[in-house]
């Protein structure tokens, strides 16, 4: 039988569920009102703002932005529909690349300083400066003991159970 946490730990995780299930509901929430675009579609498009021709095969695309292959070929799909994304053969020849459009580039750059309103009144104000490296220091060490325990699915690492 798992012992149970102690209050530290207690403390410690109901912090992190709260900020997991809060932060994305509030982003989708004001993203959805403001922009007619989810969380998701928004990290999913700056992601390819940010990649080279603006393109990206979509299993990398899922991965980097935590998501699985089936969320992302249904908002891929969306994307199209809305004409600020298409599908495209692989530079490589396999697989298949996400690419933004002209039109999505400019919604994604048109929403960007919204988003981080959202990013900095949501997180970044309830921190001082000493807070907000401690916050991130503490982020990426969790980001890579979760790669550690779960593989990275970034790079083609399978998984593990748990």
């Amino acid at each position: 039988m798992a012992e149970d946490l102690d209050s530290v730990e207690r403390r410690a995780w109901s912090a992190v569920v709260t900020l997991a299930m809060r932060v994305p509901s509030a982003l989708d929430s004001r993203l959805q009102r403001e922009l007619g675009m989810t969380h998701f579609e928004y990290r999913v498009m700056a992601l390819l703002r940010e990649a080279p021709d603006h393109r990206m095969r979509l299993s990398l695309l899922a991965a980097r932005g935590h998501g699985s292959i089936s969320r992302l070929s249904h908002v891929v799909s969306k994307l199209e529909r809305v004409g600020w994304a298409e599908r495209a053969a692989a530079e490589s020849g396999r697989g298949v690349d996400a690419v933004l459009t002209e039109s999505g580039l400019a919604k994604v750059s048109a929403a960007t300083p919204n988003y981080l309103v959202a990013v900095r009144r949501l997180v970044m104000d309830g921190l001082d400066g000493a807070q907000k490296a401690e916050l991130a220091t503490l982020g990426e060490r969790l980001s890579d003991h979760l790669v550690g325990t779960l593989g990275d699915a970034a790079a083609g690492e399978p998984p593990l159970n748990c």
